[in-house]
């Protein structure tokens, strides 16, 4: 099965308009996801990572249901199949 990214709304506009974006390859990483992901849509993928190649800060990417921030960063492995989705923060005042 292929990886999935979920792309959210404000971010659709970089992505051709799709809600989703399949990878043909079987990434071993989040960070190597991201470099398929590039290959196809490199607006979008510069707007989820700094010119350093970091997760925005404001940007969350999520494994299934765990946050690569609370595992390995760009090195969490993703398993074949999975959905990768990119959330950008919320905050309210």
């Amino acid at each position: 099965m292929a990886v999935r990214f979920l792309i959210p709304g404000p971010l659709r506009p970089f992505s051709g308009g799709v809600s989703s974006v399949a990878l043909s390859a079987s990434p071993a990483t989040v960070g190597d996801a991201l470099a398929a992901l590039r290959a196809l849509h490199p607006g979008l993928t510069e707007r989820v990572l700094t010119e350093m190649g970091d997760v925005r800060p404001h940007v969350n990417l999520f494994v299934a249901d765990t946050n690569i921030r609370d595992a390995a960063g760009l090195e969490t492995r993703v398993p074949d199949g999975v959905e990768i989705a990119i959330l950008p923060a919320v905050s309210g005042g």
